[in-house]
């Protein structure tokens, strides 16, 4: 589990990479329920509305409304068993989204008790590249980052230089 400054930091890389790529007039369709993200763009000044909770995998109604700017979706496609389905569905023109990377060092994230948290995949960033790119999207601007974690170890060393997220921004074709 992370401690607060390692989400603190990153929730400010997202946020600085979001303030970078859109403008606060754009409404926003984050993908996911309220979460302390989503309440931090809003008090940034976001215009933010929450999907339900809804599985995307079997319903993908949430994303097909033409009433949004852009789409967010921050950790959210490796819970996905079919992300393309998403990413293909969506009629919003942009896209701000982030994914946890493929560590070399260590296996991906299963919750053991809490079936919606597990993850079905976690990317390399030219793997995310082409299912973007499949689904219809040409990416903008992208960026890698590290999130260390405040643990004694060697993976918690290797965290300290290795990317552990991907973000980008990316324009429907």
């Amino acid at each position: 589990m992370y401690d607060g400054k390692t989400v603190k930091k990153r929730y400010k890389h997202t946020l600085q990479f979001l303030k970078s790529s859109i403008s606060k007039e754009e409404s926003i369709l984050d993908l996911g329920v309220a979460n302390p993200f989503s309440e931090m763009m809003i008090s940034k000044g976001f215009n933010v509305t929450n999907t339900k909770g809804e599985d995307l995998d079997l319903d993908t109604s949430a994303v097909t409304s033409e009433g949004y700017d852009v789409v967010t979706a921050f950790e959210i496609f490796e819970h996905l068993v079919s992300p393309f389905n998403v990413l293909n569905d969506i009629k919003a023109k942009k896209l701000v989204a982030s994914v946890p990377l493929k560590l070399w060092f260590a296996s991906a994230y299963q919750s053991k008790t809490d079936e919606r948290d597990r993850h079905y995949h976690e990317f390399e960033d030219w793997q995310f590249d082409w299912l973007l790119e499949k689904a219809g999207w040409r990416i903008k601007k992208r960026e890698k980052f590290t999130n260390p974690v405040r643990k004694i170890g060697i993976r918690p060393i290797l965290r300290r230089f290795t990317p552990r997220y991907y973000i980008i921004y990316a324009e429907r074709v």
